[in-house]
């Protein structure tokens, strides 16, 4: 039977599940302006609701199997956020925070039971006993028939849609996003090899002891706006896989995608209750640390508010795990890197969905001569030259818009800051002006060199006045930025890349393996790529960032992720065949010991 009529069929088996959506309000009315059905953009059902709700649709929650309107929606409501589409500012819709200052961190009061995050909560709990009771095997298929369907190209579009429209990358990037996220749902439908334990028989007369890894309970994840399908699928799909429940926040800025993958998950068999997803900003956060019943949270995003995500929910007694920002730094052997290829990669990795990549390489090192640093920063300046700026639907576009106004004036306001600290602007971006998209967000790509007045750049400078200090170097611009510093030695290389306080990944371009090898040893990043610019390891790995760009000691995907989302249980038995055997006594037992 072709893979097509297996997933019909299989839907009409499904067909006495919970539909997705049970609606208790009218669908949004002018959905006919979107390419796509989206049954969780919904409007208000009164007169009473703000005078826009008929026009701009509101993002819906997925509680319980159902998508539902924020409960917070409403007239004159503060937590109103709007989804913007940044290739022309252009209001998609709107999500309402569940806004709640009982979940404050500082409160000292019990959270609500009121709001939508709570409601989501509960039904995670409520679903958890008989999920986790489910037969591993039974959870493995239904991801390995996730996985199937998002095989279908014409899927991947349909996400790859809505992650354009809303988060302004490119469609072939936008495929990408998903390609890479259903490598991990892959991955978490073999999750029952990496949740196996330990046993050792006979530790005295009769006595076994055998440990296995069992789940937490409700776990969540907030999402970062860059990847809005691939971050969700480093998350949800490995926890339910191992027998938890989950609550997700996606991104406020495109939150379309995630409920998009919920829905096809829910049209596949999954049980109501089990993915939960609540839209929301810093007040859906804070309920997430506080919340009692929340055993772990998984975050990607921007330092500060990763270590704060951090701090407050290890302070509440979760598990943790967060990646954070990145500088990360490639190395180029001048003397015999291939230079074609390797400025293409460069160019590719430091400008390829705007910048907006925590792999993104945002700094070059050339090490070598610096006559022939020149020489490469020009091939550079000319390879970024060609890439087209523009809207993400535009076929031959490379470079979308930044996600929005704010991220634009902040990246404009770095390179400013860089040029009167004396750095270089080799290639401008600023002042980019799309046809048909005067309003979007677009920077083109900007490289800057650090090299002033035609001098290297060596490990021993350390004065606030040299070119380490400066802002284009020092801050992760999250732009198309590529900073460039010349420097004579390898060993100069390596010790400014240590230097740095991120760690999530590097690069060398060399055809040197001695070079490669010292590279290899020396470097302190977590992730490290030969001729390889963004080193992101597929999930038989796990995602290893470290140094400032992690909080927390368990990395996302891969057997790493098996054990962020489970717990070691250990189970020591005691059969005597023969009554009268020794079950101990008021001393400490010590076994094996005549």
């Amino acid at each position: 039977m072709k893979a097509r009529e297996t997933l019909l069929l299989r839907k009409v088996l499904l067909a006495h599940r919970p539909a997705l959506p049970a609606r208790t309000v009218r669908p949004f009315a002018s959905a006919k302006q979107f390419k796509h059905d989206a049954p969780w953009l919904m409007s208000g059902s009164g007169s009473d609701h703000d005078q826009d709700s008929a026009s701009v649709p509101v993002v819906a929650n997925l509680i319980n199997g159902r998508f539902q309107l924020p409960k917070t929606f409403g007239p004159g409501s503060s937590s109103k956020i709007p989804v913007i589409d940044p290739s022309s500012n252009v209001v998609l819709s709107h999500i309402y925070d569940d806004h709640d200052p009982s979940t404050a961190p500082s409160s000292s009061s019990a959270p609500s039971q009121s709001g939508d995050l709570q409601a989501a909560i509960a039904s995670a709990k409520e679903a958890f006993p008989s999920w986790s009771n489910t037969p591993v095997q039974s959870r493995q298929r239904l991801l390995a028939d996730f996985a199937h369907l998002l095989h279908e190209k014409h899927v991947r579009e349909e996400i790859a849609y809505w992650i354009t429209l809303e988060q302004g990358k490119t469609m072939g990037d936008a495929m990408g996003d998903v390609w890479r996220g259903l490598e991990v749902v892959e991955a978490a439908g073999r999750a029952g090899r990496d949740m196996l334990g330990d046993s050792l028989q006979n530790l005295a007369n009769g006595l076994d002891t055998i440990s296995y890894r069992v789940p937490l309970g409700v776990c969540a994840g907030i999402a970062p706006f860059n990847f809005p399908a691939m971050i969700p699928l480093w998350m949800f799909p490995l926890a339910i896989a191992t027998g938890n429940t989950y609550v997700l926040k996606p991104t406020e800025k495109a939150p379309s995608a995630s409920l998009l993958l919920a829905k096809h998950l829910h049209d596949l068999g999954l049980p109501p209750g089990v993915l939960n997803i609540v839209q929301g900003a810093k007040s859906t956060v804070d309920g997430i640390l506080t919340h009692p019943d929340i055993r772990a949270i998984s975050f990607v995003g921007s330092n500060r508010a990763g270590e704060y995500i951090h701090d407050v929910g290890s302070r509440h007694g979760k598990r943790v795990q967060a990646n954070l920002g990145a500088k990360n730094h490639a190395t180029v052997m001048m003397s015999d890197a291939d230079r074609d290829s390797t400025v293409k990669a460069v160019v590719g990795a430091a400008f390829g969905a705007a910048g907006q990549r925590c792999m993104a390489l945002s700094v070059l090192i050339l090490v070598g001569d610096l006559e022939e640093s020149r020489s490469w920063m020009e091939q550079l300046v000319e390879e970024a030259k060609k890439l087209k700026v523009g809207n993400g639907f535009v076929d031959g576009v490379d470079v979308g818009p930044l996600i929005s106004k704010d991220a634009k004036t902040r990246a404009e306001t770095i390179i400013q800051q860089s040029i009167d600290q004396g750095a270089t602007c080799m290639l401008d971006g600023r002042g980019t002006v799309v046809e048909g998209y005067e309003m979007g967000n677009f920077l083109a790509p900007t490289i800057i060199s650090l090299n002033q007045h035609q001098h290297y750049i060596t490990h021993s400078t350390d004065s606030a006045a040299e070119p380490l200090s400066n802002p284009a170097y020092t801050e992760e611009i999250f732009a198309p930025v590529l900073t460039i510093l010349s420097v004579p030695t390898l060993e100069d290389a390596i010790s400014i890349t240590n230097d740095n306080p991120y760690g999530n990944g590097c690069a060398i371009f060399t055809s040197s393996g001695g070079a490669a090898r010292k590279f290899q040893y020396e470097i302190q990043a977590g992730q490290v790529g030969i001729n390889v610019p963004i080193p992101v390891p597929l999930p038989f790995f796990s995602f290893t960032g470290n140094k400032g760009s992690i909080r927390g000691d368990v990395n996302f995907y891969g057997q790493s992720g098996v054990q962020f989302f489970t717990q070691l249980k250990t189970v020591t038995s005691n059969w005597q065949y023969r009554k009268g055997g020794d079950l101990g006594g008021v001393t400490m037992p010590v076994l094996g010991k005549k």
